[in-house]
């Protein structure tokens, strides 16, 4: 006993770093902790893009834009028109309000003028009737009158019905528009964060890269251009002609998501506004204008046909003839010409 406490006595005892010893021990071991973050980092770390793969990632994120915006328009024509149902039931409501006061008033004084005369027994009126012939007389005539205030009675009883019916509507009306601004909102907002995605993507190029990426994307227009001469293919009709020229005379004109003119373009607020300025009304969306008029096929597009690309049926141009259409592209790329052999066909419809 008295040799295990020799032995741990004579063990050495560990000492604490102080001073310059532990400040030095302390940068060391802060040293090798930032070591291996920085080389854990690295690994985790994506490579660096190339200017193409910059260029295809930016490419999809403006197609998943368009996707979001036709989205955006189909939730705010929807929400428009619950708007003007609204206003038009809550108006019919304020209407309707008005002749049911009006009846009840009617009502109410016709009960005041009964309740004056009712303590009087008819049996004694007519004692007392210094001409009972004029007492008959008058007596038949407000039997007529009760028949026609008990008439009156059940008009107001089914006004209020009406009414209440009319103002359940407008409640669920308003709740239907409720519900379409909450997905007008969460498309605006994809909208925005796939646009701003694309321009940090886009900030990562030098400004000769994304020169070159924007002359690529307008680089086709200027060939397609020169290959179909403006008239060189004849509109199949008068109203074809005219959605033609409408959207020549947009070419240049900046693409904005959602808008429709006169001053910027998207894809679908093009062609509804070049339909619209030849006489033809046009539903917003890309995938409501598909339907809006005779399907045909690639082989027999003419001038003045809707195509349609994508799966989803998500962009839209608007045929010129010779292989090309005019259609506002995306954001920075302005309403141009261009092959529609440029991107996946979805299909065409004839509109008139």
């Amino acid at each position: 006993m008295a040799a295990d406490r020799k032995a741990a006595h004579r063990k050495p005892k560990q000492r604490l770093f102080n001073g310059p010893a532990a400040r030095t021990a302390a940068t060391l071991a802060l040293a090798g902790a930032a070591t291996a973050t920085a080389l854990e980092g690295a690994a985790q770390a994506d490579p660096q893009l190339t200017p193409a793969q910059v260029e295809g990632k930016v490419d999809r994120l403006y197609h998943d834009a368009e996707v979001a915006t036709e989205k955006y328009n189909g939730a705010k024509e929807k929400a428009t028109a619950s708007e003007k149902a609204l206003d038009t039931l809550r108006d019919e409501a304020a209407r309707r309000t008005e002749r049911l006061n009006t009846a009840r008033d009617a009502l109410g004084a016709y009960a005041t003028a009964q309740y004056r005369s009712a303590g009087i027994d008819p049996a004694v009126r007519l004692i007392l009737s210094s001409d009972p012939d004029e007492y008959l007389e008058r007596a038949s005539y407000e039997d007529r009158a009760g028949d026609r205030q008990a008439g009156a009675l059940n008009g107001v009883r089914r006004q209020i019905s009406d009414l209440a019916q009319l103002r359940a509507r407008a409640q669920d009306e308003l709740a239907a528009l409720t519900s379409r601004r909450a997905e007008l909102k969460e498309h605006k907002d994809a909208v925005h964060a796939k646009l701003a995605d694309a321009r940090k993507l886009l900030a990562t190029l030098t400004a000769d890269q994304r020169a070159a990426y924007e002359r690529s994307a307008g680089g086709s227009a200027v060939r397609a251009d020169r290959g179909v001469p403006r008239g060189s293919v004849a509109a199949p009709n008068a109203r074809a002609a005219q959605a033609v020229a409408f959207a020549y005379g947009a070419l240049g004109k900046p693409y904005v998501w959602g808008a429709t003119g006169p001053a910027s373009f998207d894809c679908s607020g093009l062609t509804q506004a070049a339909w619209r300025d030849a006489g033809v009304s046009l539903p917003r969306t890309t995938y409501t204008q598909i339907n809006a008029g005779q399907r045909v096929s690639r082989s027999e597009l003419a001038p003045g046909d809707l195509v349609f690309f994508y799966p989803g049926v998500t962009h839209v141009g608007l045929y010129i003839g010779g292989g090309q259409m005019i259609h506002a592209p995306r954001p920075g790329a302005p309403v141009r010409i261009a092959p529609i052999s440029e991107m996946p066909f979805a299909g065409a419809t004839r509109v008139a």
